[in-house]
């Protein structure tokens, strides 16, 4: 990788390595004595820059089983850079298996890399992530420290192969889930499916959080280029993560620490790159938290005005046809930004040295059909939308990409379920008076209802407008929904219901008004009516009165702010931890 970074190289004495490895007397020989109990030679401690290496690997999740192979490859090219590397582990998020949901201990997961790098003798991390969390988890306890961080995605998995079809990570379960429900395929079907859609290790294949994340990251500059598209069991993948091994020693040696690549020109590039690659809706509550860790000015209402006109590029599911091996082989993001760099930041840093225009200058494109062009784009707006209105005054999204044209000036009558639980029982209850004209609307789901505000926002059809040929609707709720799924679906909702957010007042019959072109989202109620509904409002008992579960309740943001901690917002800092012995 080429580096035409200026930065004055740091002082071996100044780094934080030096603290426990450089020390005279014993507050040196214990850290250099019980290092040296692995193994490792005199010369590791003579001053050369210490690389940890955050690995979310863990068999609980498939996304990043592969991560502890990876992290050689770190290692080796760390090494080969003159670095000293040591792993380590911290919690890992799968999204399949975690409940509650994997959203409520994302924050977690950036305390425990953030305390692990402040508590330890770490000068650079590169930071091994996967699965739709641990992306934002890892760069946002980065970010609080403010250390040098490169971050490698364990990438894809293998698309997803079912006679003679290709299936989607996510977006094709709804489809087969859909199918099944109304009689269509079997359980042996399901079942054969189940064994053909997921065949390797490495996250969706879709345009899902985890993707979608890992693009972001790379469109960020704290990536490498192709971070976000090459194949798990690619073996270009394990080459990247030698060279992010490598660039992380430079990044020391030239004191170029996290918040200089994620710059509020990099977040601006995110917003825009995002609504080209059809992205996820969970990339707003991970990058409003990650700003809030770096002190990045950064709103909601960018989400709407720097990606309101951006077209969608990437024909990918669930909002196009392809999958991600297609976008690696038709060039990946660099073609995409190149695409769109009129709007872009070019002169944003890059990490792996120069400008992201630099970067993606000589992109070339091998298909077309993937990768559309700016005057054949998939979708004309692939940017979020952000709503406002007397259900929603702190704001919610919708993302038009997956979304029916027909449906984004809509007004209907609302059917209430009071809770996730009350979805399940009564969706499929034949004597629900639905049609298809009418809003399904979803309450206590947010951050703090569920709590973790899980992915529930993209509600089943009732099974009998399914069977009527009724293929979406509109649905509102305070939760999220998976980056895999599609439909007309408003998300996010604040203030959320369990807090008497106007959500919480809405009843079965009420007329709810989306008004996307205007930017609304509205129930048909009066003044005097919201107040009587909110003074006989009561709010649901705590899910949880100890531990972990109570720190969230006690201290969890709405979705406008990312859904961070409001004591973690801004960063600690990396002082050198007192000596204790």
């Amino acid at each position: 990788m080429s580096d035409t970074s200026e930065a004055k190289p740091a002082n071996a004495q100044s780094r934080r390595s030096a603290e426990w490895f450089a020390r005279a007397g014993k507050y040196g020989f214990i850290p250099r004595s019980w290092m040296k109990s692995q193994g490792f030679s005199p010369e590791m401690f003579d001053g050369r820059p210490v690389i940890g290496i955050c690995n979310t690997w863990s068999e609980l999740t498939n996304c990043n089983r592969h991560l502890r192979d990876l992290a050689e490859h770190v290692k080796r090219g760390v090494l080969m850079a003159g670095g000293f590397p040591l792993e380590f582990p911290v919690t890992s998020l799968g999204e399949p298996l975690m409940r509650p949901t994997t959203m409520m201990f994302r924050n977690l997961v950036a305390m425990d890399v953030e305390e692990t790098i402040r508590a330890n003798p770490i000068d650079g991390v590169v930071l091994l992530a996967g699965c739709d969390k641990t992306t934002p988890a890892l760069l946002m306890g980065a970010a609080s420290c403010d250390v040098p961080s490169i971050l490698v995605s364990g990438g894809p998995m293998l698309n997803g192969r079912y006679r003679g079809r290709e299936l989607g990570s996510g977006t094709d379960v709804f489809k087969l889930d859909e199918d099944y429900r109304t009689g269509k395929i079997s359980k042996a079907d399901v079942e054969a499916a189940e064994a053909a859609m997921s065949r390797s290790a490495g996250s969706c294949m879709t345009m899902g959080t985890a993707s979608t994340m890992a693009l972001l990251t790379e469109a960020m500059g704290i990536g490498l280029p192709m971070n976000g598209t090459i194949p798990a069991p690619d073996s270009r993948r394990a080459v990247l993560a030698e060279q992010a091994g490598k660039r992380a020693v430079q990044l020391v040696l030239q004191d170029i620490r996290i918040s200089a690549i994620l710059t509020r020109a990099a977040f601006e590039n995110a917003v825009k790159v995002a609504g080209a690659i059809g992205g996820s809706t969970n990339a707003v509550v991970h990058l409003l938290a990650l700003a809030g860790r770096l002190g990045v000015p950064f709103t909601l209402n960018d989400w709407d005005v720097l990606g309101r006109d951006v077209p969608c590029l990437v024909d990918l599911k669930p909002s196009g046809r392809f999958l991600m091996e297609e976008f690696f082989d038709a060039g990946g993001l660099p073609v995409v930004m190149r695409r769109i760099s009129d709007r872009l930041n070019l002169d944003a840093p890059a990490i792996e040295g120069g400008t992201i225009g630099e970067r993606v200058a000589e992109a070339e494109s091998w298909n077309d059909e993937v990768i559309r062009t700016v005057d054949n784009p998939l979708t004309p707006r692939g940017g979020l939308v952000v709503l406002r209105g007397n259900l929603a005054p702190d704001g919610a999204i919708l993302k038009p990409s997956a979304a029916s044209p027909t449906l984004m000036q809509h007004r209907g009558k609302a059917i209430v379920f009071k809770d996730a639980d009350d979805f399940r029982a009564r969706i499929d209850d034949p004597d629900l008076d639905v049609d298809a004209d009418s809003v399904l609307v979803l309450q206590n789901a947010g951050p703090v209802g569920y709590p973790g505000m899980p992915e529930v926002g993209s509600m089943a059809l009732p099974k009998k407008l399914l069977a009527q040929g009724v293929t979406d609707m509109v649905r509102v709720s305070d939760a999220r929904m998976s980056g895999t799924a599609f439909g007309t679906v408003v998300l996010h909702v604040a203030p959320e219901a369990a807090l008497g957010g106007p959500l919480a007042l809405v009843r079965t019959g009420d007329i709810i008004i989306l008004d996307t072109e205007a930017r609304r989202i509205d129930v048909d109620l009066s003044a005097d009516e919201f107040e009587r509904r909110r003074q006989a409002f009561v709010p649901p008992k705590p899910a949880y009165d100890r531990g972990y579960g109570k720190l969230f309740l006690d201290h969890v943001q709405q979705a406008d702010k990312g859904v961070d901690f409001d004591f973690l917002v801004g960063g600690s800092g990396t002082p050198p931890s007192k000596v204790s012995f």
